[in-house]
């Protein structure tokens, strides 16, 4: 995890799962694995990898 990363909610760019800024280039957006897309817990509460938006953002590339 970045240090410089925030927790989701307003105003952050980054969520935990997040291994880069949105259109940073090379990377994309994924499902976050842990809430697989719904942005919840089983419990209900917002996922904290993704901050509750179901996605996570992840290098592309290759090499």
């Amino acid at each position: 995890m970045n240090e410089n990363s925030t927790a989701g909610g307003a105003g952050s760019d980054l969520n935990p799962g997040d291994e880069a800024l949105p259109g940073t280039t090379g990377t994309g957006e994924d499902v976050c694995p842990v809430c697989r897309g719904s942005g919840k817990l089983a419990s209900g509460q917002p996922c904290p990898e993704c901050g509750g938006t179901g996605k996570i953002v992840e290098g592309i590339g290759g090499g």
